[in-house]
């Protein structure tokens, strides 16, 4: 927990994808962050976190439905997604925090 902390209070933003393995959506969503991933570089941290394995961090963030995609920036949350979103959302979104 305290390396996820870490992440979220960085400068740099950081998206973190909540998921589960036994979701379709989710599986979905995994391409896209993968190519989100790419187009954005090294200058956003890419997460991904089950929450079936980190349940107490799922719930201190309210994930009521996966996937849902959480961005931090300064340890603030400056946007949050639920469901599968296009990658050019996703990238442009990110881009405004960089």
């Amino acid at each position: 927990m305290s390396d996820f902390n870490e992440l979220i209070n960085s400068t740099k933003p950081t998206l973190v994808d909540f998921y589960a393995d036994w979701c379709s959506p989710c599986k979905m969503m995994s391409p896209i962050i993968d190519e989100t991933k790419k187009d954005l570089g090294g200058n956003a941290t890419i997460l991904k976190v089950n929450i079936d394995n980190n349940a107490s961090v799922a719930n201190k963030y309210g994930i009521r439905s996966i996937p849902t995609l959480v961005l931090f920036k300064e340890g603030e949350i400056v946007w949050r997604q639920s469901g599968v979103p296009a990658k050019n959302l996703i990238v442009e979104t990110v881009r405004k925090f960089i």
